[in-house]
């Protein structure tokens, strides 16, 4: 008799089909497809002198909208990801820039990254549900598993990934070598059996009401959904 542990079953499911380019709308904000033509020129101007933003991103900080617009150009090219811009519906501005990579059907895993928010829509209701749409689109089309990853040194990113809903998972110790430097990975995840309770936790402070006459949230998105997570990161 085999008693050793195997796996629980997955029965009745099916891979989901990789993200091809979509429209997401929600609330605040709309996630288009990247397109140099399109964004560049307006994604170039909303990050104009905020070099910091690229401290811990594999390119830029970029100095003219020539080079952003190449670069947008490049990473659109390729097969395994998919850009978005991220376009503010009361500003009537595009002011970020995310992406699917990672993108692996067939486990039924998918990553958001490549995540760069001005200064215009970072700690707002826009970059939120930003990152919502990009989850609830995974989840919705049969991924099992929503990751997010950041270099360690990047307290900001994980503060956020913990606020977001995900669970910690670890560090990726001398993970890669970013612009000549070295990079330990810290990992995040959250899974379709969580993201009901998730998905709760978004509508309630994604709701108008969570949010006073100035603007403040009166729920915080950090307690709703550490009521979710099953692992907290110990360095924060």
């Amino acid at each position: 008799m085999n008693d050793r542990p195997v796996g629980f079953p997955v029965s009745n499911w099916t891979p989901p089909a990789a993200p091809s380019p979509v429209v997401l709308e929600g609330r605040y904000c709309r996630l288009e497809p990247l397109v140099a033509e399109k964004h560049a020129a307006h994604l170039f101007d909303a990050f104009e002198k905020q070099d910091h933003l690229y401290d811990y991103l594999p390119a830029g900080p970029f100095h003219s909208a020539a080079q952003y617009h190449h670069w947008v150009n490049e990473v659109t090219s390729g097969q395994d990801s998919l850009f978005f811009a991220v376009y503010d519906l009361h500003k009537n501005a595009y002011l970020g820039v995310l992406s699917y990579l990672r993108i692996a059907p067939s486990a039924g895993s998918i990553e958001v990254g490549n995540i760069n928010f001005s200064a215009g829509m970072q700690r707002s209701p826009v970059s939120t549900e930003a990152i919502y749409l990009t989850i609830k689109w995974a989840f919705e089309t049969g991924y099992r598993r929503f990751e997010w990853k950041c270099n360690a040194l990047n307290t900001p990113s994980r503060q956020a990934a913990q606020r977001l809903g995900f669970s910690y998972e670890g560090i990726f110790r001398q993970a890669m070598v970013v612009k000549e430097r070295n990079r330990d990975t810290a990992w995040f995840a959250m899974i379709d059996a969580e993201w009901p309770a998730l998905k709760e936790a978004y509508r309630v402070w994604l709701d108008p009401r969570n949010f006073d006459a100035q603007g403040q949230q009166r729920e915080r998105l950090g307690d709703l959904t550490g009521l979710v997570r099953v692992a907290n990161d110990p360095s924060l």
